[in-house]
């Protein structure tokens, strides 16, 4: 289902306080989608898909800008540099392809892994990519350059996410072995490993301000932790199936959590509070937030992004 005409555009950040209030706002979609990421600007949205293509969206009406075509197996991550002008993806062609945003046009491929990528992440500055793939390894490049800087070993199952934290310092990965680990980013040096979740960690979020480390699970669980002491704060429970996605809103005081039970939920991060499940129509496969807030996208197994704001 594709829409070429604008939703009504929310004129409220979602927040715990209107949570209540979230509805859906549009739908759209092609194709089985890897991933979402709003750019900076919050004007475009970036999906990957199992038909081997990036797609790039205008957030505000749902017109497909362009389609992005190089990759030759499933594209399973998307990110947007923090400029702007680079969005990386992550395939199981165990490559990742560096493009120009605004032109479409491919700038390099990253090639090392010997599993496919699953998850890709640029730091705050933009000079580093973070991949983690299936060959259990971590990789950063050079964003400028594509060089490989170091491989972050020491998972023993696959790598399906990572993120850095907002001030740089740390890279969280988090694994089908059950752990994340927070590693130093500059160095690759381990820090510590979280350990409590009972199955693969399938996704890995810092809170804006990067005191906390939100993480989703195939046990149904998303953990808090407290990223500076890798302390568990608190465990929120409700799912009933695999937490496919985390992601937290840009104030950091609302989570949202997408699984393969049907729902989004959303969670008052200070609290555990679970405030709304949002219900959908297949697995949710990712959330994001735009930038300002207004906005939560959610893509679902079935190819399909919802758009859920405050009208």
């Amino acid at each position: 289902m594709s829409t070429s005409t604008p939703y009504p555009q929310p004129v409220q950040s979602i927040s715990v306080e209107n949570a209540a209030r979230v509805a859906q706002l549009a739908r759209w979609g092609r194709g089985k989608v890897g991933n979402l990421a709003f750019s900076p600007d919050g004007r475009l949205l970036a999906s990957g898909s199992m038909d081997t293509t990036v797609r790039l969206w205008d957030a505000a009406s749902g017109r497909l800008v362009r389609t992005l075509e190089g990759h030759t197996a499933w594209v399973r991550s998307v990110a947007f540099s923090p400029d702007g002008w680079l969005l990386a993806s992550g395939s199981s062609d165990k490559t990742v392809r560096l493009w120009d945003a605004a032109s479409g046009q491919l700038v390099r491929t990253l090639e090392g892994h010997t599993g496919g990528v699953r998850s890709v992440a640029f730091s705050p500055d933009g000079r580093l990519l973070a991949s983690g793939a299936r060959d259990r390894t971590v990789r950063l490049w050079d964003a400028a350059s594509g060089r490989l800087v170091r491989t972050l070993e020491g998972h023993t199952s696959d790598v399906n996410s990572v993120a850095f934290s907002p001030d740089g310092r740390l890279l969280a990965s988090g694994s089908a072995d059950t752990t994340v680990r927070l590693w130093d980013a500059a160095s690759g040096q381990l820090l510590r490993t979280l350990e409590g979740h009972t199955d693969g960690v399938r996704s890995v979020a810092f809170s804006p301000d990067g005191r906390l480390l939100a993480s989703g699970a195939s046990d149904g669980t998303v953990r808090l932790w407290d990223a500076a002491s890798g302390q568990l704060v608190r465990t929120l429970k409700g799912h009933t199936n695999w937490v496919q996605s985390v992601a937290f809103a840009p104030d950091g005081r609302l989570l949202a959590s997408g699984a393969s039970d049907y729902t989004v939920r959303l969670w008052d991060a200070a609290s555990g509070q679970l405030l709304r499940a949002l219900v959908h129509t297949d697995w949710v496969q990712s959330v994001a937030f735009s930038p300002d807030g207004r906005l939560l996208a959610s893509e679902l197994d079935d190819g399909t992004i919802w758009l859920w704001g405050v009208p």
